[in-house]
């Protein structure tokens, strides 16, 4: 699968990727209020997020167009050591899933931290994504004991918390 790092100009077709894969996948979760998610509000944090030089963001196009990506950067656990990357996101559109793209985009954020100097990697994850708890495990991620609440559109809802070792 063709995985590149994204440009400034990707902000909109990262945006666009996010609302739709959220709204994909977690509508059980969130309701009708994923309705309410804004392309104009993610363009300007993809902006945000490409524009800082410790994160990297990977997109994945199929036909010219992206249809996936995935951010990593420094861990931002309070606890974290020096050592320690997250993969911050990994959405692919729905009707790309199993296609192999979150492999290569996961691949690809995986092989940087690891380039920049990273040991480990952790993210978090809903605990209510089955789909993407599996992908995970699978790839190698273990689950941890961590566990959280994220708030979202008044909704409360756990996360559960995965680490992978990335050298050694």
């Amino acid at each position: 699968m063709p995985v590149r790092l994204a440009r400034p100009e990707d902000a909109e077709a990262i945006a666009r990727v996010h609302v739709r894969t959220w709204q994909g996948a977690y509508r059980h979760v969130f309701g009708d209020a994923l309705d309410q998610l804004s392309i104009e509000e993610r363009v300007r944090l993809a902006r945000d997020v490409l524009a800082h030089d410790d994160s990297r963001t990977f997109v994945g196009e199929i036909e010219g167009e992206i249809v996936g990506f995935a951010s990593a950067g420094p861990c931002r656990d309070e606890d974290a050591d020096s050592g320690t990357g997250e993969l911050y996101a990994i959405y692919v559109l729905p009707e790309r899933w199993g296609e192999g793209l979150a492999r290569a985009l996961v691949a690809a954020a995986e092989a940087d931290l690891r380039r920049r100097g990273y040991s480990r990697a952790t993210l978090w994850v809903l605990e209510d994504n089955p789909r993407a708890r599996r992908f995970y495990e699978r790839s190698g991620w273990e689950l941890l004991a961590g566990r959280k609440d994220f708030e979202r559109f008044d909704v409360v809802a756990p996360v559960v918390h995965y680490a992978k070792r990335l050298s050694g």
